[in-house]
C-alpha cells in the first residue's frame, strides 16, 4: 500500500473514532502524538486537519450533492470517506480528483457496505462534475 493511501487510512480511522467519541479529530490527533501512537506519514494530520477546518464546508457540499442522503444517515465510515474525498478534491491541489476518487473507492470497498463504493462514487463524481461552481 502507498504511503499517501496508508495516511488516508490513518486519517479515516481517527475521524472515524472521535466521532464515535464525540470530540474533536485534531484532539484525538494531537493525543495520539503526545502519546507517541501518532501516524508516522504527516499527510495523515494534514488530512485530519484539514477536513476539521473545512468541516462545514464540506459537509454543506455533501448535503447539496449527496441525492437523497443526509449526513447523519450515511453510514459514518461513508460519511468520513467522503469528507475525505472532498476535503482533497477542494482543497489538495496535488492530488488529481480521479484519485481522490479512486482512494475513497478503495477505503469503502475495504471498510464498508457492498453498496458503499457505488454511492461514495457517485457523490464524489457529482462534486468533481460541479467542482468549478464550488470553488
Amino acid at each position: 500500500m502507498a504511503a499517501r493511501s496508508k495516511a488516508r487510512k490513518r486519517a479515516l480511522d481517527i475521524l472515524f473514532a472521535s466521532e464515535l467519541r464525540s470530540e474533536s479529530p485534531v484532539e484525538a490527533l494531537d493525543r495520539a502524538v503526545a502519546e507517541g501512537d501518532g501516524p508516522t506519514n504527516e499527510y495523515t494530520s494534514v488530512l485530519v486537519r484539514g477536513v476539521w477546518q473545512h468541516r462545514e464546508r464540506i459537509d454543506e457540499v455533501l448535503t447539496r450533492y449527496a441525492e437523497g442522503w443526509t449526513l447523519t444517515r450515511m453510514p459514518a465510515v461513508d460519511r468520513n470517506v467522503l469528507r475525505l474525498g472532498v476535503y482533497e478534491i477542494l482543497h489538495a491541489d496535488d492530488v488529481p480528483d480521479a484519485v481522490a476518487v479512486s482512494e475513497a473507492m478503495g477505503l469503502v470497498r475495504e471498510l464498508s457496505t457492498d453498496d458503499s463504493p457505488v454511492f461514495v462514487n457517485g457523490v464524489l463524481g457529482n462534486i468533481v462534475r460541479h467542482k468549478d461552481a464550488l470553488d
